[in-house]
């Protein structure tokens, strides 16, 4: 029989999966807190409390598997007394949760991703309508996502999305201004716009296509110095957001735009409603009226029906358009989408052949970018120390994913969360190394 542990209640938030995610256990966190309640976020394992909230992913296959063994993980230490409660929310939960109640009962209870209420309840805590907007931020002090809609309304046929987090939901405009402004406050400088698709922004509040305005009151908060876009939709990109990007500093040269596939027959069969020539066309117009712009984009490879033909167009097509920033993923098979219906006959081995192939080809057109980058200086926000270096990034670079600039700790010291001009002196395929432009290093 399990003994209860002896440890005061304290609630340890774990989070897996993506940026969205993050920001959901952020709202939670700051509504426990403001109940009253000890939070901590993924603490070490000496100090992590007794009750344990995970917030899982649901979206593939790979982070499905992540999830699970999590759960097991924590439902075995409850088993052996070294916690008392295990709470399990997310996107997992959400789209899989009467498997789960079957399959690992020992959890206290499942909630899906719109239940934060109840699970605040199961909490001891109560929801805060006050709060909306405050959350307990888990990044470094600089920088933080704000999410500006929920949910998605393509037809994206490889996609559960929309299972697991719903339709599209546009946050308004006045609400996240006052969300950005408490960031500021708090000493935030740098937002991440993040939603399902950034590209639809709007359309149920206002009737169109409102990204642009957003940003014309988010430039405004006083303290932020860069908003930076992720997760846009190819098709009906709202063009007005370039010319604004192109004229306003603080709105960075960057975008976030995950593209999945060139083929025309892939595109079609993915319910993209888009084509290689459109698709084409749009990154043009892209480089045309924000020069410089860095754009970061997501493939898949072994879907449904990719033949060796449409793998080599992906392929051509990628060295063609010389990304600055890609990642490439293999197709997993989701249940209940569209793509299910499908016969998943790429082989395992050659999907994870081909997205290594491609990020090969991307590997080389990043070395070659960042070549072109020594000598020239670039203004860094500094994220923090990690060993021999403090890690910066420029306005071209998102947290976790991109290139990140490295500058000698033994040599000089910097602030972490300030803004540092960095002359480059030497790069490798995703990494930057600099000095500060005003400071003449003895060798």
């Amino acid at each position: 029989m399990r003994t209860k542990s002896l440890k005061k209640n304290k609630i340890n938030v774990i989070t897996l999966g993506c940026s969205k995610n993050v920001y959901d256990s952020e709202v939670l966190m700051g509504q426990l807190r403001a109940s009253g309640k000890d939070v901590t976020h993924e603490a070490p394992a000496h100090e992590e409390g007794n009750i344990i909230v995970i917030n899982t992913c649901g979206f593939i296959d790979n982070a499905k598997e992540e999830s699970v063994n999590m759960i097991l993980n924590y439902v075995d230490k409850k088993e052996q007394g070294i916690v008392d409660k295990v709470f399990v929310t997310g996107c997992l939960s959400e789209r899989y949760k009467p498997d789960l109640i079957r399959e690992i009962p020992n959890v206290d209870q499942y909630f899906g991703t719109t239940e934060l209420p109840g699970l605040l309840k199961a909490l001891g805590a109560d929801y805060k309508h006050e709060l909306l907007g405050e959350r307990l931020t888990t990044t470094p002090k600089n920088y933080a996502y704000l999410k500006i809609a929920e949910g998605c309304d393509r037809p994206c046929s490889f996609c559960a999305i929309p299972l697991m987090r719903g339709k599209h939901v546009s946050q308004p405009i006045e609400k996240l201004v006052k969300e950005a402004e408490g960031l500021a406050r708090n000493g935030v400088k740098e937002l991440i716009l993040i939603a399902q698709d950034l590209t639809y922004y709007g359309l149920d509040l206002y009737k169109k296509r409102n990204l642009a305005e957003l940003l014309e009151n988010l430039v405004k908060v006083e303290g932020i110095e860069w908003i930076r876009l992720h997760y846009a939709f190819p098709s009906g990109f709202p063009m007005d957001v370039l010319e604004l990007m192109n004229r306003e500093p603080k709105i960075c040269n960057y975008i976030d735009i995950p593209l999945q596939h060139i083929s025309d027959s892939v595109l079609k069969s993915m319910r993209r409603g888009t084509t290689q020539e459109k698709t084409t066309k749009l990154l043009k117009e892209f480089r045309q009226a924000v020069p410089g712009i860095a754009i970061r984009t997501t493939l898949i490879v072994g879907y449904p029906g990719e033949t060796e033909e449409d793998f080599q167009i992906l392929k051509n097509w990628v060295e063609e358009m010389r990304f600055e920033r890609l990642g490439c993923f293999a197709y997993s098979h989701e249940e209940n989408t569209h793509a299910y219906l499908l016969e998943d006959d790429v082989p395992a081995e050659v999907k994870q052949q081909r997205a290594n192939e491609i990020m090969e080809i991307q590997s080389q057109i990043s070395w070659e970018l960042n070549q072109e980058k020594i000598g020239q200086t670039f203004r860094c926000i500094i994220d923090r120390k990690e060993g021999s270096h403090f890690v910066g990034r420029t306005e071209f670079d998102s947290p976790d994913v991109d290139n990140e600039v490295l500058i000698d700790a033994t040599q000089v010291y910097l602030k972490t969360g300030e803004f540092v001009n960095i002359t480059i002196t030497d790069a490798t395929e995703f990494d930057l190394y600099g000095i500060p432009a005003d400071i003449k290093i003895e060798a």
